[in-house]
């Protein structure tokens, strides 16, 4: 018997993740495996346009082994390849910042789907008393109160395309195979029924190649959907996933540089004047991003490179920006548009998926085979990003997975 091929459909952070600790696996040969994604540019959604905002505990029960593992692997990744330097990890402090009183605080679990703060999700460690004691690059008056979430060090900050580059490239030298722009459209079996093979059209050339594959991840963010139903046609099972859209900002200010990146990020939770819950996250290379404005009646488009930024959006997050920073003419150094997959229940789906699910198709036993599904991160995803690729990639093969993710299936 042949040795497994592994197609890993989605080049974002997941399947970039999953791909990196698989391809350190003595039992996986790098160049077994494949990374296909159709879009022109890589990492033109979440995987390059979010926040990057990472948390050690700040996740429902389902969750919580998942996020403490994600955070540590996160660490030890940083430590080990220059991280800091790479793709601007670095200790973060999480703030809680109220104009003029002190908010309510909500319940964390549905914070997304009522518009509140994931700021909501923990309680309040510290009131911070003078206004040396924030970040500099904050706007403060009087009556304004900030105050400190999260435990210390259970916090931490990257750039998550810089992030994704490295995981890449780190793969690419060690002979992970990309394949890209170049979409999956069908898939064959072998005289056992058994999923053999994958073809995928390269979108340039419009060439066909039809290369073996026993071993299959569906990682493409909020089109993994369309995805399954492309390659599993004879099966009407929608994926539970869909799409939320989050406009966000990078901008620059005279009061977040260097100087100050050597005291650590700064992660504000706030709530704004014209109806919704800002996320603005200090990270290296004197940057500050801001998001927060989400919705979910923006279709989502074919391709992560087709989505239309919505200029009263981005007006919108300017104006909090000039008021937050204190600005009247904040210089903005990009405009974002992702769509981050989110599921009803607000917890990813990880599994391999039964083979009654799969219209005709089986697939090998053990960790020979098997159609594996890792979606649905929703505002998530870079923060557990690294804890399930290395779940993923032992569930790939067949092992027992680090952290109990039972709770995470279909």
């Amino acid at each position: 018997m042949s040795s497994p091929q592994t197609a890993i459909l989605g080049t974002g952070i997941i399947g970039l993740s999953t791909a990196h600790y698989l391809s350190l696996s003595p039992s996986t040969p790098p160049s077994s495996i494949h990374l296909i994604d159709p879009s022109p540019t890589l990492f033109a959604s979440a995987s390059g346009f979010a926040g990057g905002f990472l948390a050690e505990d700040w996740f429902a029960a389902p969750l919580e082994e998942l996020g403490r593992l994600s955070f540590r692997l996160h660490r030890e990744l940083a430590e080990a390849n220059g991280g800091r330097e790479k793709w601007g990890y670095l200790k973060s402090r999480g703030v809680s910042y109220n104009a003029g009183s002190k908010g309510k605080k909500g319940r964390g679990e549905v914070w997304l789907r009522q518009g509140g703060s994931r700021g909501d999700v923990v309680g309040v460690s510290e009131v911070f008393g003078e206004e040396g004691d924030g970040p500099a690059w904050l706007k403060r008056g009087e009556g304004d109160s900030l105050e400190s979430i999260g435990e210390e060090g259970s916090l931490a900050q990257v750039d998550p395309l810089r992030l994704c580059k490295f995981l890449l490239q780190a793969g690419l030298s060690r002979g992970v195979q990309l394949h890209h722009p170049a979409r999956a459209i069908s898939l064959g079996k072998d005289m056992r029924d058994e999923l053999s093979s994958i073809r995928i059209l390269n979108t340039s050339t419009n060439a066909v190649s039809e290369m073996p594959c026993t071993r299959l991840l569906i990682s493409a963010g909020a089109w993994s959907p369309q995805v399954f139903s492309t390659l599993f046609p004879e099966f009407k099972l929608r994926l539970p996933i869909s799409s939320l859209a989050g406009h966000s900002l990078v901008v620059r200010s005279p009061r977040w540089g260097k100087q100050q990146e050597e005291k650590g990020c700064h992660a504000i939770f706030t709530t704004d004047e014209a109806g919704y819950s800002p996320e603005i996250f200090s990270r290296m290379g004197e940057e500050i991003y801001i998001a927060g404005l989400n919705s979910s009646s923006l279709p989502l488009p074919a391709l992560a490179t087709e989505s239309p930024i919505d200029e009263r959006s981005v007006a919108k997050l300017k104006k909090t920006a000039q008021r937050l920073l204190g600005e009247e003419n904040t210089e903005v150094m990009r405009k974002g548009l992702c769509f981050r997959p989110v599921t009803t229940r607000g917890t990813p789906i990880l599994e391999r998926i039964e083979e009654k699910r799969l219209g005709g198709f089986g697939t090998r036993g053990g960790g020979e085979g098997g159609v594996f599904l890792a979606a649905g991160h929703g505002p998530w995803g870079i923060s557990n990003s690294l804890g399930t690729g290395k779940v993923m990639s032992e569930m790939i093969e067949g092992q027992e997975t680090s952290v109990d993710i039972r709770g995470l299936g279909l």
